[in-house]
């Protein structure tokens, strides 16, 4: 792994160069290379995804003193998604880290490179990546390192603040294709609940999403559908 100096995840870089053996190995660990689950990398990615959202929030924040909540929300949900971390976690070399940490012997592996085109892992990896450093770092220097890697992600959130299901929704009409969404899991109190929606385009889940609320899980779902397809 190599990064300028000079580069937004110079930082965090770093922190993963310096990562136990284990932890770092771990995170690097897919659910179908390892006998138990509990020792793939879901789990610091549970942890990652956290430590990601407050590290980018508090960025997000501190910049955008006028911006309203619904607005410091957008760029948030934008800036976090799974397209931004699996574009983080390409400049930060997490798909060779997978490829050199894949397993030999094992009956039920699923190859590095068919988990890279599937999409999801790259960026639960990248997640997985950052709950090792907060393990073994900290809060504080994982959450500055990670708002750094992440910062043109912001700046990009904040110029654009793409409409992701009507830009979806053109793309399919001039395939004569369609999109549905399903919510998938529904989590925490009623008056905290985070939503996951998968996109849907013949009967193939294209994207998935996690928000605060239906339509901010829509249009991450939307926006990793559209990466998917090409849009």
């Amino acid at each position: 792994m190599s990064s300028q100096p000079d580069s937004p995840v110079a930082a965090l870089a770093a922190l993963i160069a310096d990562l136990p053996d284990d932890l770092r190995r771990q995170a690097l660990t897919h659910s179908s290379w390892t006998e138990r689950r509990v020792d793939s990398f879901e789990r610091l990615a549970f942890l990652g995804d956290s430590v990601l959202g407050l590290a980018v929030a508090t960025r997000t924040y501190e910049t955008f003193e006028k911006l309203a909540a619904g607005g410091l929300t957008k760029v948030h949900n934008q800036a976090v998604s799974g397209v931004s971390c699996a574009e983080v976690g390409t400049q930060l070399g997490v798909p060779a880290m997978l490829r050199e940490n894949e397993p030999e012997g094992v009956v039920a592996a699923i190859p590095a490179e068919i988990l890279l085109e599937g999409g999801r892992p790259l960026p639960e990896a990248t997640e997985a990546l950052i709950g090792a450093c907060y393990v073994a770092f900290g809060f504080e220097p994982t959450a500055a390192a990670v708002a750094d890697a992440f910062e043109p992600r912001i700046e990009l959130a904040s110029e654009t603040r793409i409409d992701f299901k009507s830009a979806l929704q053109e793309l399919l009409a001039q395939r004569g294709a369609r999109v549905t969404y399903e919510v998938i899991a529904a989590t925490g109190p009623p008056h905290r609940r985070t939503f996951e929606v998968v996109a849907i385009v013949d009967s193939e889940r294209v994207g998935r999403g996690k928000g605060r609320s239906k339509k901010a899980a829509e249009q991450l779902a939307a926006e990793e559908a559209l990466a998917h397809l090409g849009g």
